[in-house]
């Protein structure tokens, strides 16, 4: 297989498992140019990116527009914050207007759930999801798959892989999911009953609410920050007690690691909360591959680009 068998990258569902081989193959051979004293490639050369965000943003966006330079591409950086999106302006003629401007690939972040594929069936250019509200956020999934096949060998069939976090509000909780189920990957989530929602069983992981227990069960654990900016104001009912009762249950620290007889990989996706839901000593530590994470996201979204843009 030489091309992806997607136009866009809307979210890891829609994509097969050669699919992602091709990714991982293709960010491969880019994370070779990334290490090079001449870090760039001609692969984009005379396409222009417009890089769309409707939300903050600070290491995917860093990220993207980095890759885009390694491969040539010229870039364009929208902002909705200084946009004529607020006075008003609609999605589609925001992007329509952009486009008017000769752009050839779109990447966008929106806080809206589907807003990629709604505006994929609206415009005629290549749509990447750089994360939609708390539905997907697929280019990260790629690169923690990425991450850990650099770590644990290119097969990760059969291993056991925990999310631990704030499941409900987190799209990186849902792409990470579907790309690990594809490659045969053991899923389990686990997190204060609030935090996880009840359609999780049908999508084939396992629950659990007990952190001990599931350090004990996994080979690799992903620690997802608690993103108090989607649960609701300060009236709202709170999702668990206290910060301190948290990091007390679900908070990743040296002392419940020594209690293991094994060594475990330790993911995050950032910006990491140093002190809740995870220590700055494990952060910091060989085991964790969150360095690793930032480095592979720039190949990995060179490689997304790339071959989309070869469709």
């Amino acid at each position: 297989m030489s091309e992806l068998s997607v136009d866009h990258l809307l979210g890891i569902r829609g994509l097969t498992r050669d699919d992602l081989e091709l990714i991982f193959k293709t960010a491969s051979e880019f994370k070779e140019v990334l290490n090079r004293p001449i870090k760039k490639v001609p692969s984009l050369r005379d396409l222009t990116v417009a890089n769309l965000f409707f939300e903050n943003s600070t290491r995917t966006r860093l990220s993207f527009e980095l890759a885009q330079k390694r491969l040539s591409a010229d870039v364009v950086n929208f902002s909705a914050a200084s946009s004529s999106v607020k006075k008003g302006e609609t999605l589609v003629d925001t992007v329509n207007n952009i486009l008017a401007m000769k752009v050839d690939m779109v990447v966008m972040r929106h806080p809206h759930p589907g807003a990629h594929h709604f505006l994929s069936g609206k415009v005629s250019t290549t749509i990447i999801n750089a994360g939609d509200g708390t539905h997907e956020h697929p280019t990260q999934a790629l690169l923690d798959a990425f991450s850990l096949r650099e770590k644990l060998g290119n097969d990760l069939e059969g291993k056991r892989i925990a999310i631990v976090g704030d499941i409900r509000h987190s799209r990186v909780a849902l792409s990470n999911i579907l790309a690990l189920k594809l490659l045969g990957a053991e899923v389990r989530v686990c997190g204060p009953a609030t935090l996880i929602p009840k359609h999780m069983i049908s999508m084939g992981v396992e629950i659990s609410h007990d952190l001990d227990e599931t350090l004990i069960w996994a080979d690799v654990v992903n620690m997802l920050r608690i993103q108090l900016e989607r649960q609701g104001d300060a009236n709202s009912i709170p999702f668990f007690p206290s910060i301190r009762e948290y990091t007390m249950n679900f908070g990743l620290t040296q002392e419940r690691l020594n209690r293991l007889d094994k060594q475990l990989t330790i993911l995050h996706p950032g910006p990491i909360n140093r002190g809740v839901e995870i220590s700055s000593e494990i952060a910091d530590s060989d085991h964790s591959l969150i360095l690793n994470q930032v480095e592979n996201g720039v190949a990995t979204r060179m490689a997304v680009m790339y071959l989309l843009a070869k469709r």
